[in-house]
């Protein structure tokens, strides 16, 4: 018996195999095919109840089963799962095309949306209509049959493409291994670190250390490794991903994505794929988005020449470097921060047992918006080291199930993220609650330390959970306007601001307590976080804003004439460039936010939410960063409404105003005053 074809809450996952994802997920295309059908088939005039509504309403089960497939693929994937998703991708595009091709299906849409004054709807299923009508005009249902062929295409081109783009990404991280058996290489490496690459070694029967790709094994050696040559291997290592002359090259891979996305823009009657995409974005144009990054530049560019020219200035200084390079930045900067700040993450990590700041993030979210997170060993999970709680309001009511995982593994894509495992909904009169995921990696506990984070880790972990409460608060009619299904532009605003709370004295002393002694971290230690926050922010900020110009110059114009992959990342960079070229590197091959995941023509949505969330966060600071009052209106206004309002709407109804851009150059000392 195939348990994905059997009626099921929580996602069963003792009970899968990984046999049973493709005959599951090939059933429920057939089933909904039958849901969409009867749909058609209904003589009755076209309604808001009959057509939209019922269209809503079909593929429960599919998209249960694929949400549990597609987030194995990233959290816990092997071989055989990524076979069976390039099997499978092209099935379930095939069908999405199916769908919003239907020429039938369509003109019933069409005839609820040509006549949507008549109905008397309310503010969502207006959002809804407007959103599924949308859905079929931006995605080929007014093109001619010719043009639907094509179409078809180029959407099942690009989900192979993507799934081996985060295949050969994956592979090659996991490939490389750069195995030391001499102490004196270790030099300038905190004791913790040893330890975990001691470890490392150990699990794969090598003796001395090993270091890794992975983020908790390769930045802190690029940030304390005495020895340079060693920096400078690891860091072209890194920056080689997907870019060397072996079967897990990218670089036909992200031509192909971006000529086969400008084709599919171009079909549909649009300029470019940035064109296409910014449609739908609180952004709207590729001319406002360049024009956003290119002001933030201006301002940040002198910022962080200022900021280069000292580091480097300090490293000649230090250690008689000429030119600095890209694998000293980490090094130098952590050593200039200590100077300046006396400020070392080493000495803040014994007060960031993970344990202690995932009790610290669930006491934030209690005092805002009064959830109650309670472990519970009887939810199943996909992997021993996921964690399972439920998630109550304060009359002890459902309110979400949460899935940690915080670790790295082999089967895991580097990274942070949310996903779901189920929609928030309303339907048959029942309030679905959703299950919600928070996927990181972070060091894993060793024989003698628990598992301790960096400062940055822990803004990681406050951000991935500002997703998941954005996904746990939904609190809407339909699951396609739930939760995450807003705007691109606006769905890192929870997450971004939940990132202020860590900086703040009340927040820290919730739970920053030492592992071993269990003493509350120091006020002095405190007020050197908030002093240090706004450290290298203009070389930080242009780092950012140079990933957004690359992703606008991938995508905001014809790429049919970008013969090499190398060549165009290097002028597409040129102003926000800062560190000498090194030309066995190239960030595009390895750029999964672009190439694999939803950022395409979106990355700049990063540096757009930062505005609102330190426009917003300037209110909180203003009335109280544990205000009652103000966190109801944001629970009320933003993290509950999903994308049922129009995202510039909801930020006013919180905010009363539109954002001011000032706060976030305020907040990173960017402001000329």
């Amino acid at each position: 018996m195939n348990p994905l074809l059997q009626p099921f809450d929580q996602a069963p996952f003792s009970k899968i195999k990984n046999e049973h994802f493709a005959p599951a997920i090939k059933q429920l295309i057939e089933d909904t095919k039958k849901e969409v059908n009867a749909i058609v088939e209904n003589n009755d005039a076209p309604t808001f109840a009959n057509t939209v509504e019922a269209l809503e309403n079909t593929g429960h089960q599919l998209d249960r089963a694929t949400s549990i497939f597609f987030n194995l693929n990233s959290a816990e994937t092997n071989e055989e799962i990524q076979k069976i998703a390039q099997e499978l991708s092209p099935l379930l595009t095939e069908f999405g095309n199916d769908l919003l091709l239907n020429e039938a299906l369509f003109k019933k849409v069409k005839t609820v949306y040509d006549t949507r004054d008549s109905y008397e709807l309310t503010a969502e299923q207006k959002m809804l209509l407007d959103k599924q009508y949308k859905g079929f005009s931006r995605n080929g249902a007014n093109l001619s049959e010719e043009k639907k062929i094509a179409l078809r295409k180029i959407d099942t081109e690009l989900s192979k493409l993507k799934l081996t783009f985060g295949e050969n990404v994956l592979a090659e991280t996991n490939a490389y291994q750069m195995h030391l058996t001499e102490e004196s290489d270790l030099a300038g490496l905190p004791e913790g670190v040893k330890e975990a690459a001691a470890q490392t070694a150990k699990e794969k029967e090598k003796e001395g250390w090993v270091f890794t790709l992975d983020y908790p094994s390769y930045v802190p050696f690029m940030k304390y490794a005495e020895n340079r040559a060693l920096r400078k291997e690891l860091s072209l290592a890194f920056g080689a991903r997907a870019f060397q002359k072996n079967e897990h090259n990218n670089e036909q891979n992200v031509i192909d994505i971006v000529n086969l996305r400008h084709q599919r823009a171009a079909l549909l009657g649009y300029e470019s794929h940035a064109h296409f995409v910014l449609e739908e974005r609180m952004a709207e144009t590729p001319q406002k988005v360049q024009s956003f990054l290119n002001e933030l530049l201006v301002k940040a560019k002198p910022a962080a020449q200022k900021e280069f020219d000292e580091l480097e200035a300090f490293a000649k200084a230090l250690d008689g470097i000429d030119q600095l390079q890209k694998w000293d930045s980490a090094f130098y900067a952590e050593k200039l921060k200590q100077q300046k700040f006396s400020l070392d993450d080493e000495k803040l990590k014994p007060y960031f047992k993970l344990e202690n700041v995932i009790n610290g993030v669930f006491t934030v979210a209690n005092k805002l918006f009064g959830l109650e997170f309670e472990i519970d060993n009887t939810i199943e999970k996909y992997h021993e080291d996921v964690k399972t709680y439920r998630v109550t309001d304060a009359e002890g009511v459902l309110v979400a199930i949460f899935y940690a995982d915080f670790h790295p593994r082999a089967g895991k894509r580097g990274g942070a993220w949310m996903t779901s495992y189920k929609p928030q909904q309303k339907f048959h009169g029942i309030n679905d609650r959703p299950h919600i995921s928070n996927v990181c990696n972070f060091t894993k506990p060793t024989a003698s330390k628990p598992s301790l984070l960096t400062f940055n880790e822990v803004t990681t972990l406050f951000h991935e959970f500002g997703h998941g409460l954005h996904g746990m608060l939904a609190n809407t009619t339909y699951k396609g306007l739930s939760g995450t299904n807003v705007y691109w532009d606006f769905v890192e605003l929870p997450s971004q601001i939940l990132e202020n709370w860590c900086y703040e004295k009340e927040t820290l002393e919730l739970f920053a307590t030492h592992y071993e002694t269990g003493e509350v971290i120091p006020m002095e230690l405190v007020k050197k976080i908030k002093e240090s926050a706004t450290f290298h922010e203009g070389m930080q900020t242009m780092r950012q804003l140079s990933f957004g110009l690359l992703d606008m110059s991938w995508h905001g114009s014809d790429p049919s004439n970008i013969s090499e992959v190398k060549k165009f990342e290097t002028e597409a960079f040129g102003d926000t460039t800062l560190y000498p070229e090194t030309p066995e590197t190239c960030m595009s091959t390895a750029f999964s936010h672009i190439f694999q995941g939803g950022y395409s023509a979106g990355y700049y949505s990063y540096k757009w939410a930062e505005v609102l969330d330190a426009d917003a966060f300037a209110y909180f600071k203003q009335e109280g960063i544990f205000n009652k009052k103000v966190a109801s209106k944001f629970k009320d206004t933003v993290l509950s409404q999903g994308g049922t309002v129009d995202p510039m709407e909801l930020y006013k109804a919180f905010r009363g105003q539109e954002p001011n851009p000032d706060a976030l150059l305020e907040r990173a000392g960017l402001l000329v005053k």
